[in-house]
């Protein structure tokens, strides 16, 4: 059995999407977890607020989850061919403890999804490459979804999977 962590980037479409990897990870006796970074409602990251002990966030809960899960699956819509400020910012909060954000990102397998309006590959792009950089494992096959193309069911299966 996997612990799946899903991080969703945004409420609406993305959140559901989200909701919907859970559901067939549970289904096939995985435990998963949803996380909506619009939830969690993060401060924009500054340098200088990341500095002052009174501004600073504590992410350690969100660090630790992101720990112990086997794996993540990222939900996000495309945002001006790139990812949403609310997965760029909580990137950028959990980067503070280096050590422990090595210790959480190294190694760990990641899945990527979207539902957007324009098709989502940017987007897609744009996370392969941001969390390759800081060292998961991003696995080769994604999930796009829209208005006009719907999740496929197997391929929802198939990263649960390849990732469990």
């Amino acid at each position: 059995m996997a612990k799946f962590l899903m991080i969703t980037a945004t409420t609406g479409t993305n959140l559901e999407l989200a909701e919907r990897f859970a559901t067939v990870a549970r289904e096939k006796g995985h435990d998963a977890t949803v996380v909506d970074l619009v939830e969690v409602d993060l401060p924009m990251f500054t340098v200088a607020r990341s500095s002052d002990p009174e501004k600073t966030v504590d992410v350690s809960d969100l660090t630790q989850q992101m720990i112990d899960a086997d794996a993540w699956i990222v939900v996000a819509p495309e945002y001006n061919g790139s990812m949403p400020p609310t997965l760029n910012n909580a990137i950028a909060w959990l980067s503070g403890d280096w050590h422990n954000f090595r210790k959480m990102c190294t190694g760990k397998p990641v899945g990527l999804a979207t539902h957007s309006g324009g098709g989502g590959a940017h987007v897609i792009m744009a996370m392969r490459h941001m969390f390759s950089f800081i060292g998961a494992d991003v696995m080769g096959r994604s999930l796009t979804s829209g208005r006009n193309k719907e999740a496929n069911p197997e391929t929802i299966e198939a990263m649960i999977d390849n990732l469990a």
